[in-house]
């Protein structure tokens, strides 16, 4: 009865292998819905659940769903190695969602020691899982992260993703509702960052697509700011959690189905690669075993898109960095 795409993209491929993954900051407003999701994904026999508050009910609740995973729940800063140890892959929610008026650098201060505690465990205990990097603002928790890693010596470039599957399915959105083209046959590149101007929908290349220069513009802002569209109608009651919950799971089985041995699995995501002068950069990228296995780089952009590159490359160098003072401090 879950086989539907229609309630999970990607959940179901031929090829079944067995996964454990853990989620870090399962209690939470994304790791809660994120966490059922992945309960759904037949690759995966262990599900390991993280949080320093609040887990137990959490795992308890999912447990009881009818599908094969294993649940595993685990709380407080003293069970994190129990629940990271043999995890093949790791997604990472954790951290402090935005309120109305902030930027997901008003998140950085709390994040990124979060963050950086997070690695130092895995670095310890999982070190050739991949880690899958949700929170905010990932432009400069991708690179605490990966620094790191580095200095227990265990980084591998192709096995650390920021997750900006959110800014593909609002594309893929709005540019359907605008269009009135079918949302599943929608697949929009989205480069760039993880942040405001920083994220980049190569429109130009939706096929079949019609749009005037202003159709462009509003629906690059709107893709840009769609995060403060949810925050400012939840009224401070939270940030995009749902929407946010649904990428990350469409994120990580495709990723499985990659690990799992598929060979056409290509995703947009923040990697680190030398496309531009920032050290990462989210573009396509051919998932296989070991990760990200091709970066692709990104071709035909349009004069607007080039402009958009040029602006956004300096503010990924610039919170990069932020993210590499922070962890080398």
């Amino acid at each position: 009865m879950f086989a539907s795409r229609n309630i999970i993209k990607g959940a179901f491929y031929a090829s079944k292998r067995n996964f454990k993954v853990g989620v870090v900051g399962a209690s939470g407003g994304i790791g809660q819905p994120l966490s059922l999701l992945l309960k759904l994904d037949p690759r995966i026999t262990e599900l390991s659940l993280y949080d320093v508050v609040r887990t137990p009910g959490v795992g308890a609740d999912i447990s009881h769903i009818c599908t094969p995973a294993k649940v595993s729940s685990f709380v407080g800063n003293e069970q994190i190695e129990s629940a990271l140890t043999g995890c093949n892959v790791v997604v990472i929610p954790a951290g402090v969602p935005r309120k109305p008026g902030m930027t997901r650098d008003d998140l950085f201060n709390t994040n990124a020691s979060i963050v950086q505690g997070i690695a130092e465990t895995c670095a310890k205990v999982c070190p050739s899982a991949m880690f899958l990097i949700i929170s905010n603002p990932v432009n400069s928790t991708v690179p605490i992260f990966a620094e790191t890693l580095k200095k227990h010596n265990v980084y591998d470039k192709k096995k650390l993703f920021g997750v900006t599957t959110l800014d593909v399915v609002r594309s893929n959105t709005f540019v359907a509702e605008h269009q009135g083209m079918d949302v599943d046959t929608l697949k929009v590149p989205v480069i760039g960052g993880h942040a405001g101007t920083t994220i980049l929908p190569l429109l130009s290349q939706v096929k079949g697509a019609k749009f005037t220069q202003e159709d462009i513009e509003k629906l690059t802002h709107r893709i840009q700011f769609g995060g403060d569209e949810v925050v400012q109608a939840k009224d401070g009651a939270g940030s995009a959690t749902l929407s946010m919950a649904y990428a990350g799971q469409i994120f990580t089985s495709r990723l499985l189905e990659a690990m799992s041995g598929a060979s056409d699995v290509v995703e947009c995501a923040f990697v680190e690669n030398n496309l531009t002068a920032a050290p990462f950069f989210a573009t396509k990228v051919h998932l296989g075993p070991n990760g990200a296995e091709v970066v692709i780089p990104f071709t035909n952009l349009s004069e607007f898109e080039k402009a958009g590159v040029e602006k956004l490359v300096p503010d990924l160098v610039a919170q990069a960095k932020k993210g590499i003072d922070f962890a080398n401090k």
